[in-house]
């Protein structure tokens, strides 16, 4: 399979930790921090965002991080550049979230064999058609990155089993309709699609989009799921402190919640 697929594999019957930060945010030295950070207390995997200025399925609080990353200019090769500096000395692999667009500006086949060769482990468009996945999956799979598919709890019965065939490994699940963001609940028909996911093929699953406190997170680690993604509640730590603070808020915040979900 992938590394991503087996580091969630392996945390099984544990939930696996997926942590989401926005890359630049508020500057390439905090995310470098906040990247040892999360490694050091407990992140298992760990999602990069690559800001983006029109993040249709992103909440205000990454919009906001992304506004404020892009405002000063980081590019998506200082991104590349950074990663390639830290990803030797990171244990949890990353995965570049990223749209569409900054991947078509840069050649489908330059990004994929670049953030490749930075160390990262996985990558997850959520703009990018299932109809038009089978190229990038194929480059993809030659430099050893998973593409990592959605699923949403609207999806029909049919896209859900032509999703799960183009899976490689591991499948995102949608927690609930709309952008990423901070919810009270999350919807208990979502682990009813989960199992009957499990039950159709041999695939993990991460579970992302709203999860925001540890009693959510403890709850839904009982799941058939294999790892739960928390973005917006790590953004609004580093959105609301100075950059030292925000990085001992974001290693607590993620120990905290490593120690709700063994």
């Amino acid at each position: 399979m992938s590394l991503i697929y087996d580091t969630l594999r392996k945390n099984s019957p544990n939930c696996a930790l997926i942590p989401f930060i926005t890359a630049g945010f508020p500057n390439i030295k905090t995310t470098i921090d906040a990247l040892y950070a999360l490694d050091s207390n407990g992140a298992d995997v760990i999602e990069l965002g690559i800001p983006y200025s029109d993040a249709l399925a992103d909440g205000p609080i990454i919009q906001k991080s992304s506004k404020i990353s892009l405002d000063q200019g980081i590019h998506l090769d200082d991104i590349i550049k950074m990663l390639k500096s830290v990803t030797p000395s990171l244990n949890a692999p990353i995965i570049i979230f990223t749209y569409y667009n900054p991947v078509l500006a840069k050649g489908i086949a330059d990004f994929i064999c670049d953030i490749s060769s930075a160390g990262a482990s996985g990558l997850i468009i959520p703009d990018l058609p299932l109809e038009e996945s089978d190229y990038i999956m194929k480059l993809c799979d030659a430099c050893n990155i998973e593409l990592i598919l959605f699923i949403a709890p609207t999806s029909s019965s049919n896209r859900i089993k032509r999703i799960i065939s183009k899976s490689r490994g591991c499948i995102y699940l949608v927690s609930s309709c709309g952008v990423t963001g901070l919810r009270d609940e999350i919807s208990s028909r979502v682990n009813i699609l989960a199992k009957d996911i499990k039950t159709q093929a041999n695939k993990v699953i991460m579970l992302g989009f709203g999860i925001s406190n540890e009693e959510q997170a403890k709850d839904l680690s009982k799941w058939s799921i294999d790892g739960i993604v928390i973005g917006s509640a790590f953004m609004k730590l580093m959105l609301n402190s100075s950059s030292s603070k925000s990085i001992e808020s974001v290693g607590n915040f993620c120990n905290l919640i490593k120690r709700t979900i063994k």
